[in-house]
């Protein structure tokens, strides 16, 4: 998977879910960085290229998002600590984990405060 794959598929994940809406783009720390326009709906999504020619889709840290992701996919995908999900070179990712771990990112604000109601 590249950058330019994951970029498509976060935008996919947005357009197919109303609740998100239009994203903006934007560089975080030098990464790409998607949120929804919407105030409230989301959390920022981030691509990072690494080093040794992996990708990370990164997460605010002091969420809980990739404690539930772990919880929902043990085993289907590779986490770093509490930032980010890891994608290998030449690797096959999980797709559907894949857009399933993204819509709760863009819909985390929005699914907190259903939460708390």
């Amino acid at each position: 998977m590249t950058p330019d794959d994951l970029k498509s598929l976060i935008h996919r994940v947005a357009a197919a879910t109303p609740e998100i809406g239009p994203l903006e783009e934007s560089l975080k720390w030098g990464e790409q960085s998607f949120t929804p326009i919407k105030r409230n709906v989301g959390s920022s999504v981030r691509i990072s290229e690494r080093m040794d020619g992996s990708l990370a889709l990164m997460f605010i840290c002091h969420t809980n998002l990739v404690d539930e992701f772990r919880d929902l996919y043990p085993d289907t995908l590779t986490y770093e600590g509490n930032r980010a999900i890891i994608l290998q070179p030449g690797v096959d990712a999980d797709r559907v984990a894949l857009e399933h771990c993204i819509a709760l990112a863009l819909t985390y604000k929005l699914r907190k405060r259903q939460k708390l109601a």
